[in-house]
């Protein structure tokens, strides 16, 4: 991939990628490539500095391409969670009994959270109760 800094008849800067040189040349021939900012075709590279890849950088560059992926994952992770416990009713030890009930049909379908042990999940199972576990997320993860 080839990043090229561009500028706009407007002098609005802005970066673009691209597979190889003639790919630049093919999308702004088609009229493809265009400002951001105010939508011109009227695109041109601007100068800039060559960039060398050694391999520290690239292996830094993944690092941080990894902390960020991390990051995003975890984000999803709590929103996920946060969004299932504002939607259940915390029931907490009694969750084998409550599960049994909603399944067999005496008491009212609702979202319900937990726990239970290891044996009682076993069961559940067992019976064609669907369960799923909910990771529990410390409150520094990143």
């Amino acid at each position: 991939m080839i990043k090229y800094s561009l500028t706009c008849d407007s002098a609005h800067a802005f970066e673009g990628w691209f597979s190889e040189s003639a790919d630049f040349d093919r999308q702004l021939e088609s009229g493809f490539l265009t400002c951001p900012v105010c939508g011109s075709s009227a695109i041109s590279k601007s100068l800039m500095a060559p960039s060398v890849s050694t391999a520290r950088a690239k292996e830094k560059r993944q690092a941080v391409a990894m902390d960020v992926a991390k990051a995003e994952a975890m984000a999803k992770l709590k929103a996920a969670v946060a969004e299932i416990k504002a939607n259940s009713e915390d029931v907490g030890e009694r969750f084998p009994e409550e599960a049994r009930k909603i399944h067999y049909g005496e008491a009212d379908a609702r979202g319900i959270i937990g726990q239970a042990s290891f044996g009682e999940v076993r069961e559940l199972l067992d019976e064609g109760i669907e369960i799923a576990p909910i990771p529990v997320i410390p409150d520094d993860a990143n």
